[in-house]
């Protein structure tokens, strides 16, 4: 997979569309890749598909779908000040990263 990614940005394309690029990665991976991706993507359309919202939080434009049908629309913060799916998506996300395995209370 990574190197599928490295041959689409080396292609140089104005558009660049990647579907879950860093489901393999794990959390530290994924921050990593997503800044090389950030300094790699400049000036180009990038259509990016993902279920990890940390990877999508600094998109211009979010489309949350569900069930196939386009619900919500918009970045980031407009997602989470309408309070809707995407909110609930992002907090429940926030949540499972504190989640410790085996922690006594």
């Amino acid at each position: 997979q990574r190197i599928t990614i490295a041959r689409a940005i080396l292609q140089n394309r104005p558009i660049l569309i990647l579907d879950e690029a860093t489901a393999f990665a794990d959390a530290e991976n994924e921050a990593l890749l997503m800044r090389a991706l950030a300094a790699l993507m400049q000036d180009k359309t990038v259509l990016m598909i993902a279920h990890r919202l940390a990877t999508i939080r600094h998109a211009a434009q979010i489309l949350v779908f569900d069930h196939g049908q386009l619900v919500e629309q918009g970045d980031h913060a407009s997602l989470i000040a309408q309070n809707g799916r995407y909110a609930r998506l992002w907090q429940a996300s926030q949540t499972a990263q504190n989640w410790q395995i085996g922690a006594s209370h």
